[in-house]
């Protein structure tokens, strides 16, 4: 079996709808994931389709959000188990508490 490593920055935007649920990652139930070079990316990729800011209280807020990334084995995984991913991958250096896509790449 293929050892999971981390492809790319992503967001989860849990409340945004989405009628087209194969496009989410397998661990991934409900919302819309966008993915991106960086989480910056993933940011403006929203606001610029959608007119939303990634906040979760305000009339221009996507709602409830985690900032993570996506795995070769299309899961979504938050900044800490990525970051435990990355070090076992030899993506990253030093193990930390967090990943930051800046630490990838």
């Amino acid at each position: 079996m293929d050892k999971e490593y981390i492809l790319c920055a992503a967001i989860w935007y849990k409340d945004l709808e989405n009628e087209i649920k194969q496009s989410l990652p397998i661990n991934c139930d409900s919302g819309v994931v966008i993915l991106g070079h960086r989480h910056g990316q993933c940011i403006y990729t929203l606001l610029s389709l959608k007119g939303l800011r990634t906040v979760t209280h305000a009339p221009d807020g996507a709602g409830s959000h985690v900032q993570g990334f996506l795995t070769s084995k299309n899961r979504f995984v938050d900044r800490k188990e990525a970051a435990q991913i990355a070090f076992d991958m030899a993506q990253t250096k030093d193990l930390k508490g967090l990943l930051f896509s800046e630490d990838l790449y």
